[in-house]
This record gives structure tokens, C-alpha cells and sequence, in this order.
């Protein structure tokens, strides 16, 4: 199938890989060019322009950091609004807000386009190993002309329904719990920490008893060996996610105090300088909080 991707950081740059290996016609397109160089020598088609990219015919994927972003590729002057034909499908894979997609979804369609809304659950490693997760909503007919990309990309679609911005709120959500886990274990484990047990030995318990799942045991390595700096999720980037959770909240009158606790530690870890490390430095904030000299 003939395809183009948009956006090629590091989850962009896997998933656009895994295309070319599935034997899809790609083209690829980003402001920095550079990044299109492993893709080109891989056998990817390099676009000029999001006009070019969206002039070859197929479904065109966006892989963007935020909504700015998404914005203005799509709305800009040459975006995808002015340059996808009618019937043509965007399809946004990354994490943004709901009323940023619901905005998208209704510009796509005066303009006689489709917008699919496909947030991932995962991180470049887990779409190396075939085992993302894909969250996918909009026109069932629409949806089914892209799954066979999403079964290349991706282990499973989860289906959230025909309203687009239904998948932006379950990736929300899904990250908002991940942040709660990650403040848990943060807590749990400065807690053991200043008592003076190994803080591997409280892993080796929590990893093989309830919580038997690579969230738990790639967060709570990451914990015990301080990896702030191996990047999956930014702070800042998780900061705005839980910020778009409690603002829809508000909006719906349903308190969420853990997302808040959340929301607290990100933004300590902002203070302290820690913006651009992974979220999991929310632990590295408790242990601040805790009084152990851990930095």
C-alpha cells in the first residue's frame, strides 16, 4: 500500500521502519531532513514537502511531539488540509489533546477528508519488538482501509469508536494510570531506600508477584538504576498529558487526586531542571522529598 509519514523522532523513525519492512510503498517527510536519511538508504521515498507527501496517493501518518505541531502541519499554509484530495485519510498517531483532534476531525471534513485518530501505547523499543499497542477511532470504513498499517506497526488495535478524539482520552487516561504507577513505586521505593533495604530486593518482590508487567518492570529498573537520562517520555511531554486529563476532568466535574499528586512531582522535577529527563525522574522528586540525597 502506498503510505506517508510525517514526523520522524525516535517513535516515528521505528514506525516508519517497520512499514518499509512490512513491503509498504513509504514516503516520509520532516522539517529536518536528516532524519529521513536511514529511511531513504532503507528504500523510503523522501518528500519535499507535506504537499509532495500527501500528492502520492494513501493514507498519510503523523507522528508529532504536540498540538502545536500538529497544527500547523495540518492547517498550515501547503498543510494536509490544502494539499490531501477529497476522501483522503490522515491518520494522527500521536498524543494529543481532545479538542485538538475534534477540531482536526471537523476542518478534515469540510475539506471532504477523513481524520483517524491512532495514539500508540509504547515506546520505540516496544515497537521494535512488534508489541505495540494501537488505539484507533473514527470511520469504520476508513479504519479498516489502514489496518493493514497498523497490523504492520503494531500487535493489537484497540478499537475506542467512530468519534475520533475517543482515542485521544483513552491514551490520556492510559498514561495518566502509567504516571500513578510511577509515582507508587517512586513513593514505595523510598520508602524501603530509607529504612535500608536494597532497593532491588523491593523490585525482585513487586516485578514477580502482582505487578508481572513490563510497565512495572522496565519503570521499577529504571527506579532502582537512576536511568532519568534513557528518554522515553519527557517530562515536560508527560506534563502536558496529565494537564489535558485534569482539564477534561474539570470539565467534567470527576476529581482525580492521584493525577494531581502527578501533576505536583512533574512539575517539582521542572523546578529542580529535570524537564527534559525521562518521567520517571517523579521518583527522583520523592526521594528529594524524602530526604535522600539521591541527585
Amino acid at each position: 500500500m502506498k503510505v506517508s509519514f510525517i514526523g520522524l523522532g525516535r517513535m516515528g523513525q521505528v514506525m516508519a521502519g517497520r512499514l518499509l519492512d512490512a513491503g509498504h510503498e513509504l514516503m516520509v517527510y520532516n522539517r529536518s531532513p536528516e532524519k529521513t536519511a536511514e529511511l531513504s538508504r532503507r528504500g523510503a521515498k523522501v518528500a519535499r514537502s507535506i504537499a509532495d507527501a500527501c500528492g502520492q496517493g494513501g493514507p498519510v501518518l503523523t507522528m508529532l511531539a504536540d498540538d502545536g505541531a500538529l497544527n500547523a502541519v495540518v492547517t498550515g499554509s501547503g498543510g494536509i488540509i490544502d494539499s490531501l484530495p477529497r476522501h483522503g485519510i490522515h491518520v494522527a498517531m500521536g498524543t494529543h489533546q481532545m479538542e485538538t483532534i475534534r477540531s482536526l476531525a471537523s476542518a478534515h471534513e469540510a475539506a471532504g477528508q477523513v481524520l483517524v485518530a491512532a495514539p500508540v501505547l509504547g515506546r520505540p523499543a516496544v515497537v521494535s519488538s512488534g508489541k505495540l499497542g494501537i488505539i484507533a477511532a473514527g470511520p469504520a470504513e476508513a479504519i479498516g482501509v489502514v489496518q493493514p498499517l497498523f497490523d504492520a506497526i503494531g500487535r493489537r488495535t484497540f478499537s475506542a469508536g467512530p468519534t475520533p478524539s475517543s482515542a485521544s482520552l483513552l491514551k490520556l487516561c492510559n498514561n495518566m494510570v502509567l504516571a500513578c504507577a510511577i509515582e507508587a513505586m517512586g513513593e514505595a521505593f523510598s520508602l524501603v531506600g530509607k529504612a535500608g533495604i536494597a532497593t532491588n530486593s523491593f523490585r525482585e518482590v513487586l516485578t514477580n508477584g502482582l505487578f508481572q508487567c513490563i510497565a512495572y518492570e522496565s519503570y521499577s529498573q529504571a527506579i532502582v538504576d537512576r536511568k532519568w537520562d534513557e528518554v522515553n517520555l519527557t517530562a515536560t511531554l508527560a506534563l502536558k498529558d496529565i494537564g489535558h486529563v485534569l482539564a477534561v476532568a474539570e470539565a467534567l466535574k470527576v476529581p482525580l487526586p492521584s493525577a494531581n499528586v502527578c501533576r505536583d512531582r512533574l512539575l517539582g522535577a521542572a523546578a529542580h531542571g529535570d524537564a527534559a529527563r525521562d518521567w520517571s525522574v517523579m521518583a527522583l522528586e520523592q526521594a528529594r522529598a524524602s530526604g535522600l540525597e539521591r541527585d
